[in-house]
């Protein structure tokens, strides 16, 4: 079966949201999928001075496993997800990422499928930016990105980024919309459906 890890990090669950619809629709393709928030390295004192951000660490964070080297190395396929911090990927996630320096050298992640998500709180805010710099990392590790491309309505219903999902959430932290989950869910079945090729 193929397997698939969704990894993420998200402060206050924008980007758990559509991670969520991600490995939803890896799954309706048939895909053995992980779910793997990265770890938070900001303390507590301070994220608590952010309602939405302490009630995620708090309520939600708990019931979620933090990723491993294990879930990229035994993975066919992986979706990235990182909110969007000053127009690139975000510490916590970038961290993790950092960590793989053996495996990389192993050749380990290499050969996969890997694909990308994002939000930032405006349109503009650069989300564009980050789904290209995890791609750049994508590039050293010697993986195969799939992109969902103008492949399917459902891209062009979320605000047409052919790059991957991604949406400006506003400033309220309204919820996600189900367009961009709909998108979300369509980039995790190509993301499925392209990994299975390799694997097989």
């Amino acid at each position: 079966m193929t397997q698939v890890a969704v990894v993420y990090y998200s402060s206050t669950g924008t980007q758990h949201a559509i991670a969520q619809a991600v490995a939803q629709g890896a799954e309706d393709a048939g895909a053995d999928v992980r779910l793997r928030i990265a770890p938070e390295t900001v303390p507590y004192e301070v994220l608590s001075s952010n309602p939405a951000w302490k009630a995620f660490v708090d309520d939600v964070r708990p019931g979620l496993t933090e990723v491993s080297a294990d879930d990229i190395v035994s993975s066919h396929g992986i979706a990235f997800g990182s909110p969007t911090r000053y127009g690139a990927v975000a510490a916590q996630l970038k961290a993790f990422i950092d960590s793989l320096g053996g495996e990389w050298g192993r050749g380990e992640l290499a050969d996969k499928a890997y694909t990308a998500f994002t939000s930032a709180a405006n349109t503009h805010g650069g989300n564009e930016g980050t789904i290209h710099s995890l791609y750049n990392i994508v590039m050293h590790f010697g993986g195969i990105i799939v992109p969902p491309g103008y492949t399917d309505d459902a891209v062009f219903a979320a605000g047409g980024n052919p790059y991957g999902t991604s949406w400006g959430t506003g400033m309220n932290g309204d919820p996600v919309p189900e367009t961009v989950l709909a998108a979300a869910r369509y980039q995790g079945r190509r993301l499925a459906t392209f990994a299975g090729r390799l694997a097989g």
